[in-house]
């Protein structure tokens, strides 16, 4: 497939464009990108002037649960707190519930419809959490359902167990036995059957502490998983820098992020992964340190954080705007976000830039600009996709 007549965002340098462009696929992956007139000869399909950016990453999303918590949004805005939500019962006890009680063909069937509204935006790799089982066969239950989803949709779908989410019920009086059995039984079960590529967990007082993340990051290492965490969400414990020393692919949310920290994940090259839905839906007022951030070079990515509770965001343009309006990133630097920088918090390498050698995912859109996509709100301006080489949405011409 050679495809001509693009203004192509390589991704490579910051948007490294180049107008006029053509790009040659072979076998699934890019064999050449270069200006139009240096094309290698050979049947050429016009593309119109379209742009071409590679296909967007959502690298943290928790889209596997059951049930619908938009009682709780309401509860929230007439005042009532989140603490006397979660005492009522609501809260991620709430999903819980719900998720174990879903049947797992039921589960595939709500998790699609959430997916389809990211795949609508040109998304092909996208990052599924469990964490909202909490118990060994509602997790295998979740995890098992994302495999499926990349079976049934044209998407590249990473797994993270994400046991250590928040204490179940069961297990209120007595936190050392939960642990056992996410890292004695759930981690080398999930390994072994290859249900998980990754580990994740939440270090938050409200959730886990830096010793007992430490524990959980052992376990994963012990089984040949790597880890990602929920960090320095709501106060700064440490755990982006516990995380860094378990060279983990990313530590997401970080708004409460120290020097530390920073210094920490740059040296381990640890992807910071910042969720302005969750900041948003939230209400937060404590800024990521993006300043830090950049002077140290740690890689930028962002997500959507897909979740019914704390970010039920369904777009990753939406996230891209987010990030520049709350968080001050530039569009290029969202772009970069959801792409390279994103592709390189799951560990993957293959993606995320238009390459010689890297794999032929592509989102084509009616803009003149990279800059256009992160710039309106609610506007959707993709027109094909290409995954693997073939296409797998829309139009070419």
């Amino acid at each position: 497939m050679l495809l001509t007549n693009l203004t192509a965002a390589t991704l490579q340098g910051g948007y490294g464009l180049v107008a006029d462009a053509a790009i040659l696929i072979e076998d699934g992956r890019i064999a050449w990108v270069g200006r139009r007139a240096d094309a290698p000869g050979g049947a050429a399909t016009d593309c119109g002037g379209m742009l071409v950016t590679p296909g967007l990453v959502d690298c943290h999303t928790h889209l596997v649960y059951g049930g619908n918590r938009a009682n709780e949004f309401e509860q929230r805005l007439t005042g009532v707190s989140y603490a006397e939500i979660a005492r009522a019962g609501g809260g991620i006890a709430a999903t819980v519930r719900a998720t174990r009680n879903e049947p797992e063909a039921a589960l595939v069937v709500s998790a699609l419809r959430r997916l389809d509204c990211l795949l609508a935006e040109g998304v092909t790799t996208v990052e599924i959490k469990s964490g909202y089982g909490l118990d060994r066969d509602t997790e295998v239950k979740m995890l098992a359902v994302a495999r499926k989803l990349g079976q049934a949709r044209p998407v590249d779908v990473v797994t993270s167990y994400l046991g250590a989410h928040a204490l179940p019920p069961e297990f209120r009086d007595n936190r050392a036995a939960y642990l056992d059995l996410v890292c004695d039984e759930v981690i080398p079960l999930v390994a072994g059957a290859k249900l998980a590529d990754a580990v994740d967990a939440f270090c938050e007082g409200i959730a886990f502490s830096v010793d007992e993340t430490r524990r959980v990051f052992a376990a994963a290492k012990a089984h040949g998983l790597p880890v990602k965490l929920h960090a320095e969400q709501l106060s700064n414990l440490g755990g982006a820098k516990l995380a860094a020393s378990f060279k983990a692919l990313s530590a997401d949310h970080i708004e409460y992020l120290d020097q530390d920290g920073v210094d920490a994940m740059a040296a381990a090259g640890t992807v910071a992964v910042l969720l302005p839905g969750a900041f948003y839906y939230l209400r937060e007022k404590q800024l990521p340190p993006l300043a830090a951030l950049r002077q140290a070079r740690v890689p930028v990515a962002i997500a959507t954080d897909l979740n019914p509770g704390s970010s039920p965001v369904h777009s990753l343009l939406a996230t891209m705007n987010m990030a520049c309006v709350l968080f001050g990133l530039t569009p290029e630097e969202a772009l970069m976000g959801v792409t390279a920088n994103a592709a390189r918090a799951l560990g993957l390498r293959d993606r995320g830039q238009i390459a010689p050698g890297m794999k032929a995912d592509l989102a084509l859109w009616a803009a003149e600009r990279p800059g256009d996509l992160a710039y309106p709100l609610g506007l959707n301006p993709l027109r094909a996709v290409i995954r693997n080489g073939e296409l797998a949405r829309g139009s070419l011409s």
